[in-house]
């Protein structure tokens, strides 16, 4: 029997008991065997949802000199360094994860800069009022939830670990923008239209955020493969439709209006129907053609840049 065939018998049984493991709710460890599709995979998500965090916490970091009171300063400073935090979690996950494929942390950050690594695509959004930083926190962080909610099981141990302490003070992030958007509005009119007008602007950054329905507006079948290997359970209209059956209410609770007047809710269906995205739109966006993409990346390349020194030193 050649040596081929003998690899080829090993990768079977290998994968064989790969997917027995998963099947009986067993966590994949870093050091375990998992078949190549699943580990590229979980390299892509988990990378991209750690930079997410430190791409996201810029939008935020421009209200920290700007925030209303220093009350309000202490707690978006408090936000901005949770974030951090969490990329740099997520970042320490997918670093064992590319340990066979010889790859660094500082390879995810030249990819990054390079644009072969997205970041989410509200992140490259405006922020241009406190309504903005309190809807980003109130409504984005909500939609992050919900989407990292999914995984807390995920079969690969260290990702579903890491997303437990995420998840947990994503909560409070949550609260701290609801708390700012219930104070607006509940204020001056001045106040309330501001809300509104975030609520418009993010609207559509917001029903993107999940993703698209099927493989077919991207060309990736990423969703497919983390249902079967058991990274999630649901697509990303599932996750779409439990974030509006979730925050919608809450929206027109606050006075606030939906900007799609074509929205509603089919009782027979159990579903919402939509307006869609523009799409097209979407793929620009990932691809750092965003109102904020560029800015925010060369403040991250000159951050990497100019702490270099400390990177060096911490590896002496």
């Amino acid at each position: 029997m050649s040596d081929t065939v003998i690899n080829q018998q090993t990768e079977a049984e290998n994968y064989k008991r790969f997917m027995k493991k998963i099947e009986s709710g067993e966590k994949i460890e870093a050091d375990d065997w998992m078949p190549d599709d699943y580990r590229y995979t979980l390299i892509k998500l988990i990378s991209m949802h750690g930079i997410s965090e430190i791409m996201g916490a810029l939008p935020e970091k421009e209200w920290v000199p700007r925030a209303p009171s220093i009350k309000r300063k202490l707690g978006i400073m408090a936000k901005v360094q949770d974030e951090m935090g969490h990329g740099q979690l997520l970042l320490r996950v997918t670093e064992d994860l590319m340990k066979p494929t010889g790859k660094t942390r500082e390879d995810i950050m030249q990819d990054l800069f390079s644009g072969r690594l997205k970041f989410h695509n509200v992140f490259h959004m405006e922020a241009p009022t406190w309504g903005d930083a309190g809807l980003i926190g109130w409504l984005v962080d909500g939609a992050a939830i919900i989407s990292q909610t999914n995984m807390l099981h995920a079969s690969y141990g260290p990702y579903a670990r890491a997303l437990k302490r995420i998840c947990a003070e994503e909560v409070f992030h949550a609260q701290h923008g609801e708390a700012i958007i219930m104070a607006l509005a509940e204020g001056t009119e001045a106040q309330k239209t501001m809300v509104q007008e975030a609520v418009n602007r993010w609207w559509e950054s917001l029903l993107m955020f999940f993703g698209p329905a099927d493989a077919s507006t991207t060309g990736s079948s990423k969703q497919d493969t983390t249902i079967k290997y058991k990274i999630r359970s649901k697509t990303n209209e599932d996750l779409r439709q439990d974030f509006f059956s979730k925050y919608i209410p809450r929206v027109k609770s606050l006075g606030l209006t939906i900007p799609d007047e074509t929205m509603y809710f089919d009782k027979e269906q159990g579903l919402w129907v939509y307006r869609q995205p523009d799409w097209s739109k979407f793929k620009d966006i990932i691809r750092n053609k965003g109102p904020k993409s560029q800015e925010r990346l060369q403040l991250r390349i000159h951050s990497h840049s100019i702490n270099a020194w400390v990177r060096d030193a911490l590896s002496q």
